[in-house]
């Protein structure tokens, strides 16, 4: 039993593209709600948490906002402010937006909590090992370099001379903190650079290379199903227009085939935990 974290990194890593570039490059509204809802229900299932979910909606008002700002244009004009129109169209497309660009977000979540840089070494270290060594050495240094901010931070509270006052006062707080995080980094990277010396590295052109993952008949199957599904969703897409008027007609193939590919890792995981639920109650 695996779930769909535990599947192989190449398989998982080409559901994400999958999954991730219709969206992305779409302002397909059924698309952009599929996408959100698939993401969020995951993202509970592995965290318990909705606190990156409540944040992924806040893209909506804001890209709202900022599409009525700058775009007037649509025949349905719901009022007028200081002899500006706001038409419906440019709040559904500001909407849509938003909507795709939170469900992005919340895919990215999700992808680094499963993708870690060691999955991510295993896909990329064929193709290219020196693209895929920083890559995984960048997404490691993201949150030590988080930890270690807030250690300084809280350090330099402790002695004084970090004050929460006015702006001012945090800036130059701040500033003092981001000066000793650019020594701890060069002194890191130094270390760093040492240590890989030290092993060897570099020393040979061609290096072998060791993986705990294999690729199973689970693994062809996920890759499989993407495939198909993101296949489509390509092939058969929705129509949709927003300006002058909004239209949208629905690809009943399309869209069952993205909401499949969208929920899948839920469904991997609820199945998942519902063979486990029955394993343990036979005992």
């Amino acid at each position: 039993m695996r779930s769909f974290a535990e599947q192989n990194p190449a398989a998982v890593f080409f559901y994400f593209l999958a999954v991730l570039l219709p969206t992305m490059f779409s302002s397909n509204p059924v698309l952009g709600l599929l996408a959100m809802a698939g993401a969020a229900l995951f993202y509970v299932l592995l965290t318990r948490r909705v606190g990156a979910i409540l944040f992924s909606l806040l893209f909506i008002p804001v890209f709202i906002l900022i599409n009525i700002l700058l775009s007037h244009n649509g025949v349905t004009v719901l009022f007028i402010v200081n002899d500006t129109p706001v038409t419906a169209e440019s709040i559904a497309y500001g909407a849509c937006n938003g909507l795709i660009i939170g469900a992005v977000f919340l895919w990215f979540a999700v992808f680094t909590r499963i993708m870690t840089s060691d999955r991510l070494l295993y896909v990329f270290g064929t193709l290219s090992p020196k693209a895929a060594l920083l890559l995984s050495t960048a997404l490691r240094y993201v949150p030590l370099f988080s930890k270690q901010a807030e250690r300084i931070r809280n350090s330099q509270r402790a002695i004084g001379l970090y004050r929460d006052g006015n702006i001012l006062t945090r800036i130059r707080s701040e500033c003092r903190v981001f000066s000793v995080m650019i020594t701890w980094t060069l002194e890191n990277g130094i270390i760093t650079a040492d240590s890989m010396a030290a092993r060897g590295y570099g020393i040979l052109s061609r290096r072998t290379r060791f993986a705990l993952y294999r690729f199973r008949g689970e693994d062809l199957s996920l890759l499989l199903v993407s495939a198909a599904l993101a296949a489509g969703t390509l092939l058969w897409p929705d129509s949709y227009t927003y300006y002058p008027a909004m239209t949208l007609l629905l690809s009943p193939v399309g869209t069952l085939c993205y909401g499949l590919l969208a929920f899948l890792p839920s469904a991997v995981e609820i199945t998942q935990r519902i063979r486990w639920k029955c394993l343990l109650s036979k005992i």
